[in-house]
């Protein structure tokens, strides 16, 4: 296998085994999947946001950042505010369901200005997403040398093919999901996520 294919493998598999976690962004893009909502617009800020970040680490940028730790600190009080806010919301869901919420079929009744904002603000508020492509995958593409670029095209790729993977293979679930039980499990579950996960940010920030 020629060195330049093997470096963009093993940045696909290293991307891969990062972004297929749970977690916030998931189960947000998996939620606007279902509901078809602003579905393209959600997939492409994930992906180019994680190609930006790659891109940044990948660039060395990662060891910049690290020289002032108190950055991360304050995104990690932000970013945990803003995931109990949203597990909050997800929770209420689950016990005031409406009818448009329990919606997975037919036209989207969300604003698609308000899905992009979270969206961004689930990607760029989030550490771990600093974490998982600017600091760990940028070392880890450090150490290919010269093929560092194509390593870190090979975990763009996997970035954009796990999103929209997630986002337009939702829809399969639509059917199932059109049962309001369904979308009352599915909002426990993201409420159960973020409110997790925003509790842990806020702790070790």
């Amino acid at each position: 296998m020629p060195a330049s294919l093997s470096a963009a493998a093993a940045g696909f598999g290293t991307g891969l085994s990062l972004i297929v976690a749970i977690g916030a962004q998931n189960a947000f893009v998996l939620r606007q999947g279902v509901r078809r909502d602003a579905v393209l617009a959600v997939v492409g800020i994930c992906a180019l946001s994680d190609a930006l970040l790659i891109a940044l680490g990948v660039g060395g940028v990662g060891a910049v950042v690290v020289a002032w730790p108190g950055a991360l600190t304050l995104v990690g009080w932000i970013g945990g505010g803003f995931l109990l806010c949203y597990g909050a919301l997800a929770a209420r869901r689950v016990l005031r369901p409406g009818k448009a919420g329990l919606r997975a079929e037919g036209e989207a009744t969300g604003s698609r200005k308000r899905a992009v904002l979270t969206c961004l603000a689930m990607t760029w508020l989030n550490p771990h997403v600093y974490l998982d492509t600017v600091f760990l995958l940028g070392s880890v593409a450090a150490d290919r040398g010269s093929l560092r670029w194509t390593f870190g095209l090979g975990a763009m790729l996997a970035s954009l093919c796990w999103f929209a993977a997630l986002g337009f293979g939702a829809r399969l679930l639509s059917r199932f999901l059109a049962r309001p039980a369904a979308w009352r499990v599915l909002d426990g579950l993201v409420a159960a996520t973020m409110i997790a996960l925003g509790a842990t940010l806020l702790a070790g920030a």
